[in-house]
Formats: structure tokens, sequence, C-alpha cells
């Protein structure tokens, strides 16, 4: 049996991934921020060989992206130096949860595990901080973007909130990306810890893409509300403190390697997600 740790274990994530490894009988040690401060290196420490875990999950981070701009060495105190502490302290043990936003958003396709990086924005940047901590000390990666699921705020319990207040929403059409349940992100991590996996980046997004004006329509569609609802606006409309990758598409090409089919598409993952999901 495998002897787990997830940090950030009470996130939209970290809850699916405990569930996962709960169902499937294995031995899970789950710590919230309540439970270990990660910013409290010797906690981090103590906690690492007191477990003693055979794969450490890292799904805590700061994730507010706009408030990062104002606030960017909180964010990298967390997403940076808090992962090179448990990156040192279990090594090659540890899977480090990350983001398309550490790249750009210039490319016309699909970004690849070893695309140059080149974050617009400062929660990029400390999340890119992350990855090269836990790769330095033998760590995997596991990108990921436009997480929805059943534990936590999201665009889907978003649009199902707004589809009831509103005759129509504006949603972006000119940023693209991959919606990702975090149930089958979840699974992919489950599998990637099982195989034979070499240290490194991989994407785990779902297959496909859309706009998020093109994720608002499906859930509309689900919903059983008129798609014509959803209007589109560019983003120039909806200015943020916070840059965004215009392109958030990930390739998938190293799973491969590892032994491990890529996720489905997100219109499939959407479908099958949707009993599960909150009325948010």
């Amino acid at each position: 049996m495998t002897r787990w740790l997830v940090t950030g274990a009470g996130g939209m994530l970290g809850t699916d991934l405990v569930a996962l490894l709960a169902r499937e009988g294995e031995e899970a040690v789950a710590l919230s921020h309540g439970d270990l401060d990660l910013l409290d290196a010797d906690a981090v420490v103590t906690t690492v060989r007191d477990v003693k875990p055979d794969v450490v999950v890292n799904c805590a981070a700061w994730t507010a992206v706009d408030a990062a701009e104002e606030r960017e060495d909180e964010a990298l105190a967390l997403n940076g130096h808090a992962v090179r502490t448990l990156a040192e302290a279990c090594g090659e043990r540890l899977i480090q949860i990350s983001t398309d936003y550490v790249f750009d958003g210039s490319s016309p396709e699909p970004y690849a595990e070893d695309a140059p990086t080149s974050p617009i924005n400062a929660y990029g940047r400390t999340k890119l901080a992350g990855e090269q901590a836990a790769l330095a000390h033998g760590g995997q990666v596991v990108r990921t973007a436009w997480l929805y699921g059943a534990h936590g705020p999201n665009f889907v319990a978003t649009m199902k909130r707004l589809a009831a207040e509103r005759d129509t929403v504006s949603v972006v059409d000119d940023q693209i990306g991959q919606p990702t349940w975090t149930a089958d992100l979840a699974a992919q991590i489950v599998r990637l810890a099982r195989s034979d996996a070499a240290p490194g980046v991989y994407h785990g997004t779902s297959a496909g893409r859309t706009s998020w004006h093109g994720f608002a329509r499906e859930v509309f569609t689900l919903l059983g509300a008129e798609p014509e609802r959803v209007l589109p606006i560019p983003a120039a409309q909806f200015p943020r403190p916070a840059a965004r990758p215009a392109n958030s598409v990930l390739g998938h090409g190293r799973w491969a390697s590892a032994g491990v089919a890529p996720l489905r598409d997100w219109r499939e993952a959407l479908r099958a997600a949707w009993p599960h999901l909150s009325a948010g």
C-alpha cells in the first residue's frame, strides 16, 4: 500500500484526490492549511519526517490571481519558497501542481511540456518558482488549468448562478483553454504516481479546447437553458489587474512516455461531472 501525503487537502482538487484515495483503500494523510502551515519550514520538515510518505501531492497554493499583483511577495512565499522547503524535505516523492499561467499565451499552438515559460503576471511567476524548486529536487510537476469541481468556487458554479439570476450573461470569447474536472485530474495524478514516469513536467488538462464563452454555452445547454443567452465579449471589455494568457491550451505529449493516456475530451468530462456538481 502506498502512503500518501496531500497538502492543500481542503481545496477543490485536494478534496477529490483524498476521496479517490479513500475509495481505493490507500493510506492518505490529508492536511489542510489549518493542519499544516506550509510557510512554517520546521513544521513542514517535521511533518514529512513523521508521516514518511511514499508520495507527496502539493495541492496548496495562493490562487488569488489578481491579488497577487499587489501582494506578490506573499504569493511567492506559498507558491515558491514553501514548495522549495517541501521539495527539499521529500525530493523525488513530490508531485507539485502548477498552472498554464507559466506561459504568456501568445503561441498559436498548444504548449508542449518543454515549451519555454514566460509568465505575464505575478501569479504565474510565483508558480514557476515552485515548479523550478520541485524539478531541482527530482520531483514531478503537473500543470493544469480551468479547473471546476464540486467542492469550491469555480466557473461552472458561477454560470449556474448567473443563469438563474440574469436574462443574458456576457462571457469572454477570445481566451481559449481546456476545462478540466478535478475528479479527472485527481485520477490522473494517481495514475502518474503509480507509473514509472520520470521526473519532469506533465500537463493535466482535458483534451480539446474552447473559449470561456464556449464553456459557458455548454453549461447553459446542460442546464436546459438557451445557450444564446450567453453573449461573447472580448477580454478587453472585462479588464482585470492581472493579465491572462490568450491561449492556455496545453499539449499532452509526455504522457506516452509514462504509459498513461491523456485525459478525455472536456465535453465528455463535463457531462460525466454534471450529476456530481453542486447547484452552486
